[in-house]
């Protein structure tokens, strides 16, 4: 195995808001494996851990993917099936590392399937080609900003809509959504909100009481996580319908991942696999909550269309039945050319356009 790493800075075309405050640029690491020298056929994939969110946000990053090459460039690592893969993964990279194991998933499951970025058998990125309906989102900002990004959503085709909440006055995030509901009622546009934990217990229900007015399917992460009762509670009493996002983090044993889905019963989980430690730690979350009748949808987490892709073909894989949350592509200036396209709030891979990697392979 030949294995290597490198380092990219992904510049953002706005400035997007957050709870966490504005991000003007996402770093990214590119792992790219292959099983000669020069790599004419090779696998890549993207550790892109999240600032102040996610377990491996680490200054020593670069160290850590230089060890786990190091361990791959040593390995005997067979990629005969994915089981051996995800088998390697586990044995080797530690559970608290959820991006790299999820780069590393990646790039092996793109070798073995020769190198052409099909990293899964699904119906997206091959034939028949079917979309993934997916929601467009609305960062946090001023009002009218907002209102700008709402209204571009709707006219290019998007009837599921996720809007940021928490950052500018409440009554002015009501009146966004009281704009949505004058010209359109549940059946033409789905309002999903997410408020990143900004809630307080003492606020979240009246303010929970007050979405409820505008028809709205679910909100995400009312409240920081780790409040388990609070959220319990939520989940029985609030008409608005809770989804888990923070709250998911860190949750790494199959111990951990039951308590908090039997403690809370939530109605939704959201799924992202750059948080969670990837395809397989994903896949046991929603073996989980189907077996609860627990709803689920995946999300991307800021990655460039590496990691992007990768995540589309791990929902390709099921068949889903209500809008995911894949619409981070167009986020960058720099982001990596690929055949990745969006059309009428969908997300296709359009199979007459090639992936430009000059970035990874210079």
């Amino acid at each position: 195995m030949i294995s290597t790493f490198q380092k990219y800075t992904l510049n953002f075309k706005f400035l997007a808001g957050t709870s966490r405050g504005v991000l003007k640029y996402k770093d990214s690491f590119f792992i790219k494996v292959s099983q000669a020298y020069p790599a004419k056929v090779y696998g890549i994939g993207e550790c892109a851990p999240l600032q102040g969110l996610s377990q491996d946000d680490r200054n020593d990053m670069e160290q850590i993917l230089s060890r786990v090459c190091q361990l791959l460039n040593n390995s005997d690592l067979s990629l005969e099936s994915e089981d051996e893969i995800l088998h390697w993964i586990d044995k080797n990279i530690a559970i608290n590392l959820p991006s790299v194991r999820f780069g590393v998933e990646t790039a092996l499951l793109d070798l073995k399937n020769g190198g052409t970025r099909q990293v899964l058998p699904n119906s997206w990125s091959q034939a028949p080609f079917q979309p993934i309906e997916i929601n467009g989102l609305v960062w946090m900002g001023e009002k009218d900003w907002m209102l700008e990004q709402l209204k571009a959503k709707v006219a290019s085709g998007f009837t599921c809509i996720k809007i940021k909440i928490g950052a500018i006055d409440f009554k002015k995030e009501m009146e966004l959504l009281a704009y949505i509901r004058k010209h359109y009622d549940a059946n033409q546009i789905t309002i999903r909100v997410d408020a990143n934990g900004a809630f307080t217990e003492d606020d979240v229900y009246p303010k929970l009481q007050r979405l409820s007015v505008f028809d709205v399917h679910s909100i995400e992460q009312p409240v920081k996580p780790g409040q388990h009762d609070l959220m319990r509670q939520l989940s029985i009493q609030c008409p608005v319908a809770i989804a888990l996002d923070e709250e998911l983090i860190g949750k790494n044993s199959l111990e951990d991942k039951t308590d908090v889905l039997d403690k809370i019963n939530p109605a939704y989980i959201i799924l992202k696999p750059t948080l969670l430690g990837g395809i397989a730690a994903t896949k046991e979350w929603i073996n989980l909550a189907e077996k609860r009748n627990i709803g689920w949808w995946i999300t991307s987490a800021l990655e460039s269309n590496i990691g992007l892709n990768a995540i589309a073909q791990l929902c390709a894989t099921y068949h889903t039945i209500i809008p995911q949350g894949l619409g981070t592509g167009q986020l960058y200036h720099n982001n990596i050319q690929s055949p990745l396209r969006i059309n009428q709030g969908h997300l296709y891979y359009d199979q007459n356009e090639a992936w430009d990697l000059k970035v990874v392979e210079a």
